[in-house]
């Protein structure tokens, strides 16, 4: 190990930056965000560093360096473009027994600056040593999306209560294992989900040994239309915590193999017409669970507010008075409509977008065809392949044109994409002639002719 970490208090101390320009500046508004005091030395010194040295207790000397400026300092930041001196400054640093970072000269310092993940009070720091901060930067954004911003808010209700629980458990192994209670269970939780009043009153119930029997929760998550780089942290977060996981038949597995690996996993999906759980069911079996005292995720494709049942399986839960979050996804319109390279809105060709069911509860297509008329509106339909054929004829006698464009987007996403383009008159024929199977997803309006400049992504498929 070329260097111990260590955390250095800075709070109300002088610190010595030599340089004024872009680097300096970094440096400098890290520090002062650690409360330092700086004292800048440099003949020139940029707009925003100025401004920033001339702030509450700063000093901003213009003036090149001088060995007396090092008196009382508790660390030194060499920030300048003078090899020679950033190595005198570093020698003399050494030489007084202060602490010295020379940027970009990692022989020359006695401290480093390490890639920094704050979410405060907990503070993660990552270091190569100097030899590639490119690469701890890069693994400074993987945490990132391991620990979310409310950690900070976390660890500030644990400051709180340390003391008092310090007190009544002496032992540090029944510390610890309070603690760890605490960090991953139902107060943890209500911290994430912004509930911090409701967080603070189980922790204060638990100091008192009043806590009640753990009643479970449901973590309803939008998996999206397929990517699993287009999950969010907090969907990947309850993922991987939960202890059993309902998913549907359009999450793909790549994304069911995010969750916990011990995780219990059950089946609920549903194709047209063939429900292998009916919905009823469902809503009861997440009760159950949850009543059982298990965190339960309900991991659905898309957005589970969008055509996904998710309205219905909440109210259920709402009315058992079973805790519960959501989490939205990204929406098969948005997500399929991207990487097929057509935007739902433009402002030379559509100014509105409608989102429609391909089939309605009684698995019929009546719908308000005539409020689809529009030229200028998109029209995006979900489960609309079975009924493509009635879904490009209605929109033709009700008078959109034969001639608009349409497409049908298949598995959109995955490397499996297709995007089959064409016309209301000509695609339900266009896509009989291929084997598409379901999940897709049918776009009509004249933004489906922009695909031809704008298609990026491409997967393994061909395409029509």
């Amino acid at each position: 190990m070329d260097f111990l970490p260590l955390f250095h208090k800075l709070q109300d101390r002088l610190v010595l930056v030599v340089g004024g320009g872009e680097v300096a500046l970094r440096k400098a508004r890290l520090l002062a965000d650690a409360g330092a005091t700086l004292r800048v030395v440099a003949p020139e010194v940029r707009g925003d560093l100025r401004e920033l040295a001339g702030q509450g207790a700063n000093q901003l000397l213009l003036r090149g360096y001088q060995a007396g400026d090092m008196e009382g300092v508790a660390l030194i930041i060499a920030a300048t473009d003078d090899e020679p001196l950033n190595a005198r400054i570093s020698e003399q640093a050494q030489a007084l027994g202060i602490p010295v970072n020379v940027v970009d000269a990692p022989k020359l310092c006695s401290v480093i600056f390490p890639a920094i993940v704050d979410r405060s009070p907990l503070i993660v720091a990552v270091s190569s040593g100097g030899d590639a901060p490119v690469l701890a930067r890069l693994i400074r954004a993987k945490i990132e999306t391991w620990i979310p911003a409310t950690y900070g808010q976390l660890a500030g209700l644990a400051k709180h209560f340390r003391a008092q629980v310090k007190g009544l458990l002496p032992d540090v192994q029944q510390r610890r294992v309070f603690w760890e209670d605490v960090f991953q269970g139902q107060i943890a939780e209500s911290v994430f989900a912004g509930k911090l009043h409701e967080a603070e009153r189980l922790l204060t119930q638990k100091v008192a040994g009043a806590i009640p029997q753990a009643l479970g929760e449901v973590y309803l998550v939008g998996a999206g239309p397929g990517d699993p780089d287009l999950l969010t942290f907090r969907a990947l977060r309850l993922m991987q915590q939960a202890d059993v996981v309902l998913y549907d038949r359009l999450v793909a597995p790549a994304i069911i193999e995010l969750c916990r690996r011990d995780a219990e996993r059950i089946y609920v999906g549903k194709q047209r017409s063939a429900h292998s759980v009916p919905q009823d069911q469902i809503n009861q079996r997440l009760v159950t669970l949850a009543k059982e005292g298990k965190r339960v995720l309900r991991l659905k494709g898309g957005d589970p507010f969008i055509f996904g049942r998710g309205g219905e399986e909440i109210e259920e839960l709402a009315a058992q008075g079973i805790p519960f979050q959501v989490v939205p996804g990204i929406t098969a319109a948005s997500g399929c409509a991207a990487y097929a390279g057509i935007p739902l809105t433009h402002r030379d060709y559509a100014q509105s977008v409608r989102f429609v069911t391909g089939h309605l509860k009684d698995g019929s297509c009546d719908l308000p065809w005539a409020e689809f008329t529009a030229s200028s509106q998109t029209l995006v339909f979900y489960m609309g392949l079975v009924g493509l054929p009635v879904i490009c004829q209605q929109l033709i006698a009700h008078g959109r044109a034969a001639s608009t464009p349409a497409a049908l987007i298949q598995q959109g996403t995955t490397s499996n994409q297709r995007v089959f383009t064409g016309t209301l008159a000509n695609l339900p024929e266009l896509v009989a002639q291929h084997n598409v199977h379901a999940p897709t997803l049918v776009i009509v309006g004249e933004v489906v002719q922009l695909r031809e400049k704008l298609a990026w992504f491409e997967g393994a498929q061909a395409e029509v």
